[in-house]
């Protein structure tokens, strides 16, 4: 079943490029991925199958991979379960099903925790340009598709509409202060480290990837806040996967996400044919194809099983 919006009874809390986020009630969300797709922050017209329950499945598989490293904010991903929590919810199962997760609601903080184990994408571009990311300078000499040891922690601010703009640590800290600051660092490269390493066993490289975090109240007896994982984790829209076998620095690398999208879209504008804003050009069918092949294969490469809808485990 395509999903290009939803319609639930609950009360709409927020709506993303791809998510819809509803109000359960004072501690809880439901997140539901639906099957839009952007490309250069513009939102196609048309879903690719199946991309929404392979973000959530994916992201239930890998939080369930880091439990032991870090709190996180699902409370369940089996839309049977969510069902008999959210009774509200029961003509509604079968939209549900692997594209919805019950979460714990936190007070996110306003920072996108991007780790770079490599310089590609806008930051091989500013390398290139200035020797620097997010205006701190790097040693010289560095190649496209390098592997940067140690990997650089690069914040930036978040952006529902238009462009994430990359921030420095500075900046960072007196946004949301020091302490905070250093936390989300540490468990932005902690959990980085751990998925690289479950990711490498996989023959894929994890070349870059963005976390978000939120502050929600402590279940244990000391009370207070703590800092959870929330949001998407290490999927192909959050996170860039390369193919170990073909790994070759000095270029760009074949990437396991919406390569066959952008490859049409950069196509359509060089040809003069769109000028990358909205509303984008239509997609053809063979690359709605390839990209919806793109996500159901990284699902199968990372949990070695192919994707069930149903989204059990």
């Amino acid at each position: 079943m395509l999903m290009q919006a939803s319609a639930l009874p609950l009360t709409p809390f927020r709506r993303g490029k791809v998510r819809d986020v509803y109000e359960v009630d004072a501690d809880r969300l439901l997140i539901v991925a639906t099957d839009r797709v952007s490309a250069f922050d513009v939102v196609m017209g048309e879903t690719i199958p199946q991309k929404g329950a392979v973000l959530t499945q994916i992201t239930a598989w890998w939080l369930r991979q880091l439990e032991n490293k870090v709190d996180h904010h699902m409370l369940s991903a089996d839309a049977a379960e969510i069902v008999r929590q959210v009774p509200v919810l029961r003509d509604h199962e079968q939209e549900l099903q692997g594209r919805a997760m019950l979460s714990r609601r936190t007070t996110v903080f306003p920072i996108e925790c991007v780790v770079r184990g490599y310089l590609s994408g806008s930051a091989w571009k500013e390398y290139r340009e200035h020797g620097t990311l997010a205006g701190e300078s790097l040693r010289k000499g560095l190649r496209e598709s390098d592997r940067l040891e140690p990997p650089i922690f690069s914040p930036a601010t978040k952006a529902d509409e238009g462009h994430d703009e990359n921030i420095t640590i500075g900046r960072m800290r007196s946004v949301i202060g020091e302490s905070a600051a250093a936390e989300l660092e540490r468990l932005s490269r902690e959990i980085y480290e751990s998925g690289r390493a479950i990711a490498a066993k996989r023959g894929i490289i994890i070349a870059d990837t963005k976390f978000e975090f939120g502050s929600a109240k402590s279940t244990g007896e000391e009370g207070g806040e703590k800092v959870i994982l929330v949001d998407e984790v290490l999927t192909p829209d959050s996170s860039r996967f390369w193919p170990a076998d073909s790994y070759e620095p000095g270029h760009g690398q074949p990437s396991f996400d919406k390569q066959p999208l952008r490859d049409y879209l950069d196509g359509e504008k060089r040809a003069g044919r769109w000028d990358g804003n909205y509303p984008p050009p239509p997609l053809p069918k063979d690359v709605i194809d390839a990209t919806s092949e793109r996500y159901l294969d990284i699902y199968r490469r990372l949990t070695g099983h192919s994707l069930d809808p149903n989204g059990s485990h």
